[in-house]
């Protein structure tokens, strides 16, 4: 099976999951082309698993002249796919267009070509103006032109059926299995560095430092704690455009945080942390959620998006978004009961064993590859 998985601008989370299913497909026996901005390549190493890479000038935003081009490079690159999946929905709607016959208007792109999956990992951007109306067209775009939309979260499923979507499903997208588990030494010496020899409790936050992530939030719920003795300290690892924004209120208000930047011991991290924090605006399957499960930690995370599917009933609090101070109150629920706190553990491991795998992930997509492929 000829497979082309198309994929725009990724730092993070949508470039690990198709570089997974790049190679799980290869292992398969699949010939895999994936398309995207030569960073993804740089970031990823689609070719290292086993994949061809085809250069595609595919940004974040739009842009009317490089997105037609585009759109041309892409058809072209795909006419001899048995299937096309595209991550993401401005990539979404670029990839309805490459595959359609004609184009008499944006909403009424006739399909041709091999069939298309289209994975939606993040809800659109709120608002109005211009942009929300492009926004707003691409998902109708999508949802009336692919052959198959999945979601992360049931709110993206739903949002698509009522677009009109002929069938939409959930995606999987797990988190990659980490190398080892951190041994006690290993979260001893962590808890050493972030808190020396304070015996305070450790709150541990991993998100790039952008709105969704509800950063403001935490931070709010962090200056109540400003006058304990000592404080949590809650301890920020990741980067973003908010970082200088974040570093400047830190100091400002001596709030006990700690901005880690970007780091490569998130599984030790994990395992140090008394409390693992999400304050999100909105998110899909959070890898950082389900790292937070396999390290068996208390979590408390906003009730958003994919969020309660992942945590489940009891493997962690779940609080509104945009509201501190029912997020500080959860946290020091958590710090000051230590039973809650092993329940909330115990719960995390087992919900941990029971998420999908990469593996998992790349059979279900497998399977609708062929589904899609014999309907021609």
């Amino acid at each position: 099976m000829r497979v082309a998985l198309v994929l725009g601008t990724s730092a993070g989370g949508v470039g690990r999951h198709v570089r997974s299913v790049a190679a799980g497909l290869v292992d398969r026996g699949a010939r895999v082309l994936v398309c995207g901005p030569a960073s993804t390549e740089e970031s990823f190493g689609f070719t290292a698993v086993g994949a061809r890479f085809a250069v595609v000038d595919l940004a974040d935003r739009p842009r009317p002249v490089r997105d037609a081009r585009a759109v041309v490079r892409l058809r072209s690159l795909v006419r001899g796919a048995d299937v096309v999946h595209a991550h993401g929905l401005r990539t979404g709607g670029l990839a309805v267009a490459a595959r359609a016959r004609t184009a008499p208007g944006p909403l009424r792109l006739s399909r041709g070509g091999p069939p298309l999956v289209v994975t939606l990992h993040n809800a659109a951007p709120a608002g109005g103006g211009a942009a929300g109306a492009v926004y707003a067209a691409l998902e109708r775009v999508v949802a009336r032109g692919a052959d198959r939309v999945l979601g992360v979260s049931p709110d993206l499923e739903e949002r698509m059926r009522a677009l009109g979507a002929r069938r939409v499903g959930r995606a999987l997208v797990p988190a990659p299995p980490p190398r080892e588990r951190p041994d006690a030494a290993a979260r001893a010496g962590l808890r050493a560095e972030l808190l020396g020899a304070e015996d305070r409790p450790l709150v541990v936050t991993v998100a790039r430092l952008a709105a969704q992530k509800g950063l403001p939030t935490l931070l709010d719920a962090a200056a109540g704690w400003a006058g304990h003795s000592p404080p949590p300290l809650v301890a920020l690892a990741g980067d973003g455009p908010l970082e200088g924004e974040l570093r400047d209120r830190i100091a400002a208000e001596g709030l006990p945080v700690r901005l880690l930047g970007r780091r490569a011991d998130v599984p030790v991290l994990m395992a140090a942390a008394d409390v693992v924090v999400l304050p999100s605006v909105w998110e899909g399957q959070p890898l950082v959620v389900q790292e937070a499960l396999r390290a068996g930690r208390p979590l408390v995370a906003t009730e958003v998006g994919g969020v309660p599917d992942l945590v489940g009933p009891e493997a962690g609090l779940l609080v509104p978004p945009g509201a501190p101070e029912a997020l500080r109150a959860a946290v020091e629920r958590v710090l000051g009961d230590r039973d809650l706190a092993a329940r909330l553990g115990e719960a995390a491991a087992r919900r941990a064993a029971a998420l999908p795998t990469e593996g998992d992930a790349v059979d279900q997509l497998a399977a609708l590859y062929i589904e899609l492929a014999a309907r021609g």
